[in-house]
């Protein structure tokens, strides 16, 4: 296999005259959890469909496992496990049905499937439910059976999407814990998310979408570190622009957003001395994060 797992160059892509991604170029290394990061829009879903094969780039150049996409995208998707962001499993059919027939999709054999079963149940900690209809399942029972169907061919790349969303916070680590695992053992991932903590967690590297277009690219340490490099204090109550012009001069930048202030002070303590004995405010004062990134490169949160 070569060192690179996926290649754009200069990816395009228009949708009734609409241009969804516009001059898109990254590579992920082969063994690397590398990251989509952006709000609803900004190209993630489009670009993971594009390196499936499953949409046809205007413009530009995809290399996948060393294959040229989509000329052989069939040939490479034998190769692929896919977590799409909702659940699309047979709820009629029982765990081990599910990962049967899904087997088959690959043209393995009966024998070869069910060999292949029993690690799966196990890796994703559905041993007990073996027999059990899907219906049944706990929505991260779901996830993680879906999760284990994407390995049933053991493929060298998965492209998971979105693949935490709606799940609470146990059955997130445990989903976590799952796709660590999976890259000391040598997969390699892209991962599109909306969350902050999961991208920082798992992704050596990583690019910020913003309409289209990569706004940032690089580790998510080293991006915070660019990009802010200093505590924040986050401000809740009052009113913002009486608070902007208070704490200004200590602060080396302020974002507002909806009703929070986010101050970026070196030293917040100067800040909280000009709030002392403001009984309508609550401050939170915490390390900047990837969120704090993406608000300053696009002027708003990450909606989720």
């Amino acid at each position: 296999m070569s060192m690179s797992a996926i290649d754009l160059t200069g990816v395009r892509k228009k949708y009734h005259d609409k241009v969804v991604v516009d001059e898109v170029s990254f590579t992920v290394a082969a063994g690397e959890c590398f990251g989509l990061l952006g709000p609803n829009g900004a190209g993630k879903s489009t670009i993971t469909r594009m390196v499936l094969g499953m949409a046809p780039p205007d413009a530009g150049k995809i290399t996948v496992l060393g294959m040229p996409v989509p000329a052989r995208a069939r040939l490479a998707r034998g190769r692929i496990g896919v977590v799409p962001q909702f659940d699309n499993l047979d709820h009629a059919f029982t765990v081990r049905e599910n990962l049967l027939v899904f087997g088959r999709y690959f043209g393995m054999s009966t024998r070869e499937v069910e060999a292949a079963i029993p690690p799966l149940l196990e890796f994703a900690r559905l041993e007990s439910k073996a027999d059990s209809r899907v219906a049944a399942l706990s929505g991260g029972m779901k996830r993680r059976l879906t999760l284990a169907r994407a390995l049933i061919n053991d493929p060298q790349l998965l492209v998971m999407d979105e693949p935490t969303t709606g799940l609470d916070p146990h059955a997130r680590h445990l989903i976590w814990e799952r796709l660590r695992l999976l890259l000391a053992r040598g997969k390699t991932i892209i991962l599109t998310t909306h969350f902050m903590e999961e991208a920082e967690r798992l992704c050596d590297r990583l690019c910020v979408l913003d309409g289209g277009r990569i706004i940032a690219e690089g580790r998510p340490h080293a991006l915070i570190e660019e990009q802010i490099g200093c505590p924040v204090l986050e401000i809740y109550g009052g009113n913002p622009r009486e608070l902007r012009a208070l704490i200004s001069p200590y602060a080396e930048r302020i974002e507002v957003s909806g009703e929070t202030i986010f101050c970026y002070a070196a030293d917040p303590e100067q800040v909280r001395v000009q709030l002392r004995g403001r009984t309508d405010l609550r401050l939170l004062q915490r390390p900047p994060n990837l969120e704090d990134v993406f608000l300053r490169l696009t002027g708003r949160d990450m909606e989720k």
